[in-house]
């Protein structure tokens, strides 16, 4: 890659982490997606992360959420054990931060072990995420973790 592109860098970055995060909301919240949907999902996905790790002004509440995202495609399309390592980063993130993200990256771990038909360790982080939701202040955010939990099988 060349040192000095012809165009802003740190503009592009901030342009593509956004601008693929949306994206690949469009495609979590379709009822059916396509072989080729799910792929073109995954590395939006991706792409968003990527572009996240390469910003300065990343904080550890983007970078949990966009790892939280990567965990829930992966669960999505049925690869759950890069869902679990995707969660497990989201939380490690999250260590710091208000309840609502690290419910958040509970959820996605919940997700990913019932996924892998892993009940036991499905039942620890389903406390373990709403432990984290009753302490979630806002009305709106608790009550979508507490929405996005009860999906969880």
């Amino acid at each position: 890659m060349a040192d000095n592109p012809p165009f802003d860098l740190h503009a592009a970055h901030q342009y593509f982490s956004a601008e693929n995060f949306n994206q690949t909301w469009e495609f979590i919240q379709k009822d059916e997606r396509t072989d080729e949907e799910n792929l073109a999902m995954l590395h939006s996905a991706i792409a968003s992360l990527w572009h996240w790790s390469q910003r300065a002004d990343a904080t550890p509440k983007n970078l949990s959420v966009s790892y939280w995202q990567v965990s829930r495609v992966f669960s999505l399309i049925g690869q759950p054990d890069h869902a679990r390592r995707y969660g497990l980063l989201s939380l490690k993130h999250a260590e710091t931060l208000e309840p609502f993200y690290k419910g958040y990256a509970y959820e996605a771990l919940a997700r990913a072990e019932a996924l892998a038909d892993n009940r036991v360790i499905v039942k620890y982080y389903l406390e373990k995420a709403r432990e984290m939701e009753i302490q979630v202040a806002d009305e709106t955010e608790r009550n979508l973790l507490a929405q996005d939990l009860e999906t969880i099988q």
